[in-house]
C-alpha cells in the first residue's frame, strides 16, 4: 500500500492571512492522523509565508508521540535568516523521520521542478550525509525527465520524489497528453527503482488524478498531499477526504 503523507501548509497558509491561531496546524494534523494518514508533510520557506518554525517543532512533538512519519520539505542551499534558522538546523533540532530536499526558491509561488543531478549531485553529497548521520531518510525531488537518477543515488539518497505536476496538467486534458504522461512517468519510477532508489511522489495530486498515476506507476512508497487534499477538505471535512485518499491509496 502507498503511504499517504498529509502537507499541512494551507492550513497556516490560512493561519497567517488572519493571524492569531486559528485554524490550528496542530489540531489539523491530528484531525488528519486520528482518520488514519500515514504521516504529515510540512515544507517552511524562509520567508514563514506558511508554516513557521515554531509549527515544525509542534509537529515534531505530535508526530512522535503518535509514531508515524514526519517529513521535513525544504531548500538545504537557503540561508538562515530571522526566524529560520536554515533547513539542515531545522532537521537536526526535530530529527524528521525523512528530510525531503527540494530546489525551491524565495520567488517561486511553489515547488514546481526537480534537481539538475548532473550540475548539483557533488553539492547535495554532504548535505545528504549530514541528514543521514541524523538518522533521516533522505529523498530528493526529481523530475520524470530526468536521466541522471544514478547521480542521486550516488550522493547517497534513500528515495527520490516524482515531481507530478506535469502529470496533473496532463490528467486534466486527458486522451494522448495523459498517455504519454503515464507512459513517462512510468518510465522514470522504473529508471530510479533499477539503481536502488524508492519512489515518491508529490504536487497537485487529488482524488480525480491519484488513482490512474498509482495504477501505472509501479511500486510508489509514498505520496504527499496538501493543496487539493485541503481544498476538498472544505467542502466535505478532513476526516471523510483523508480517509478517500487512503482508499485510493490502498486500491
Amino acid at each position: 500500500m502507498t503511504a499517504l503523507s498529509v502537507n499541512v501548509n494551507k492550513i497556516a497558509v490560512l493561519r497567517n492571512s488572519r493571524g492569531g491561531g486559528e485554524p490550528d496546524v496542530v489540531r489539523a494534523a491530528i484531525a488528519c492522523l486520528d482518520a488514519g494518514a500515514h504521516g504529515i508533510t510540512v515544507h517552511p520557506r524562509p520567508d514563514a509565508r506558511h508554516i513557521r518554525s515554531d509549527d515544525v517543532y509542534a509537529l515534531s512533538e505530535l508526530t512522535r508521540a503518535r509514531g508515524v512519519e514526519y517529513n521535513l520539505e525544504g531548500n538545504p542551499f537557503a540561508p538562515p535568516r530571522d526566524g529560520y534558522p536554515g533547513f539542515l538546523a531545522l532537521c537536526e533540532q526535530v530529527r524528521p523521520a525523512q528530510a525531503t530536499l527540494v530546489p525551491d526558491g524565495d520567488g517561486q509561488l511553489t515547488s514546481d521542478h526537480g534537481f539538475d543531478f548532473a550540475r548539483d549531485g557533488e553539492a547535495l553529497r554532504p548535505l545528504v550525509a549530514a541528514l543521514k548521520a541524523l538518522g533521516c531518510r533522505v529523498s530528493l525531488f526529481a523530475d520524470a525527465e530526468s536521466m541522471h537518477y544514478d547521480i542521486a543515488a550516488a550522493v547517497g539518497a534513500d528515495r527520490i520524489e516524482l515531481y507530478t505536476g506535469p502529470y496533473a496538467e496532463s490528467h486534466a486534458l486527458g486522451g494522448a497528453p495523459l498517455d504519454a504522461a503515464l507512459s513517462r512517468f512510468r518510465a522514470a519510477a522504473q529508471r530510479a527503482q533499477a539503481v536502488g532508489l524508492g519512489v515518491n511522489a508529490g504536487h497537485d495530486l487529488s482524488q480525480d488524478n491519484l488513482a490512474a498515476f498509482l495504477a501505472t506507476v509501479p511500486d510508489v512508497l509514498e505520496v504527499s498531499i496538501g493543496h487539493a487534499l485541503i481544498g476538498e477538505a472544505l467542502y466535505d471535512g478532513l476526516d471523510r477526504t483523508v480517509r478517500r485518499y487512503l482508499a485510493l491509496c490502498q486500491a
